[in-house]
């Protein structure tokens, strides 16, 4: 089902490139290219990601539209990377219940082809102007220990190690990071 923006994103690849990377909120109109990135991303980095391909791989679209409505709601966002018409990234936040002046980044990929091409930042860049504008003063997220890639990523975009760590939940023998990146 093509968004309102995929005219622009359509005309935006036939010149071609990265620089080109449209982010635009999740809706219920690109809840199957969400669908389609969250493959993806479990497929490329499945330790990355709390749930499984095997898992999520047999839900409905019916589902994926209801998690799109979920992530279009006041205390959460979604965002996804468009080049072109393709998606090639997301995250996604949420005001945190207990603390609301924090959001919480979860379920952050950025496809392979555009990676180093500053999609990263600019998702995550995405969610920071999202929470300011909550007038949140900080945002959280959680890191695989063997995701060395992302942890130095977040690092790069102002994160913090607070020295808290979890079990992550597929793999005992994986650790999870906690990260925080004050917004001032």
């Amino acid at each position: 089902m093509p968004s309102a923006g995929s005219s622009r994103r359509s005309e935006l690849a036939a010149t071609g490139g990265v620089g080109l990377i449209v982010i635009e909120r999740i809706t219920p109109q690109t809840a199957l290219v969400f669908k389609d990135v969250r493959m993806r991303a479990l497929l490329d980095s499945p330790t990355a990601f709390s749930s499984t391909y095997a898992k999520e791989s047999q839900l409905p679209d019916e589902e994926w539209m209801k998690r799109s409505v979920r992530w279009t709601s006041d205390g959460s966002v979604g965002f996804l990377a468009f080049d072109g018409d393709r998606g090639c990234g997301m995250v996604f936040s949420f005001a945190e219940e207990q603390d609301s002046h924090r959001a919480q980044v979860v379920s952050m990929w950025v496809a392979s082809e555009v990676r180093q091409g500053g999609v990263g930042r600019r998702l995550i860049e995405a969610v920071m102007e999202w929470a300011r504008s909550r007038e949140m003063l900080e945002v959280k997220l959680m890191v695989t220990s063997v995701n060395r890639g992302a942890i130095a990523f977040y690092e790069r975009m102002g994160f913090k190690m607070t020295g808290k760590t979890a079990v992550y939940p597929n793999d005992p023998a994986i650790l999870e990071y906690e990260m925080v990146r004050a917004l001032l």
